[in-house]
């Protein structure tokens, strides 16, 4: 079986790991160009992932696979849960409160390893056995990062 979403999707979330830790590592400092520029980059990816996901795999993914309704709204809630405490990583920067960006932070970290881990698991190799001929076009668009 093809697993071309599952492959590249699975390696932008490390990217996105790899972003999330150093948001957290630069908000130990006290540089707060450093922390929002690591901050910025990390909401930015998030953004981008959660965008090609729900324009383009669940709503192919749904269309030839209707059981995947439920797990694809599942997904779409945790996104929802996961912008917000993008948005309040901006607002913590904004008025630099360092307590509150990293519980924030350390919230987010948790719920991406979560939800990481149920669409590695699921929706991607889902993804992979319901649009064989689309795969590769869909794994590509995250591979022009």
């Amino acid at each position: 079986m093809m697993t071309a979403i599952t492959d590249t999707f699975t390696e932008d979330h490390h990217r996105c790991d790899r972003l999330l830790a150093a948001a957290e590592a630069s908000a130990g400092g006290s540089d707060w160009s450093a922390i929002g520029a690591a901050a910025g980059a990390l909401v930015t990816a998030m953004d981008r992932h959660f965008a090609l996901e729900e324009d383009v795999v669940f709503p192919a993914l749904a269309q030839v696979f209707f059981v995947a309704e439920n797990p694809i709204e599942i997904m779409c809630n945790e996104h929802a849960q996961m912008r917000q405490l993008l948005s309040e990583i901006g607002e913590a920067v904004d008025i630099r409160d360092k307590n509150a960006l990293l519980g924030i932070l350390e919230t987010l970290h948790f719920l991406v390893q979560q939800h990481n881990y149920k669409e590695e698991g699921i929706i991607y190799p889902m993804a992979d056995g319901a649009l064989p001929e689309r795969a590769a076009d869909v794994a590509a668009m995250i591979a022009d990062v």
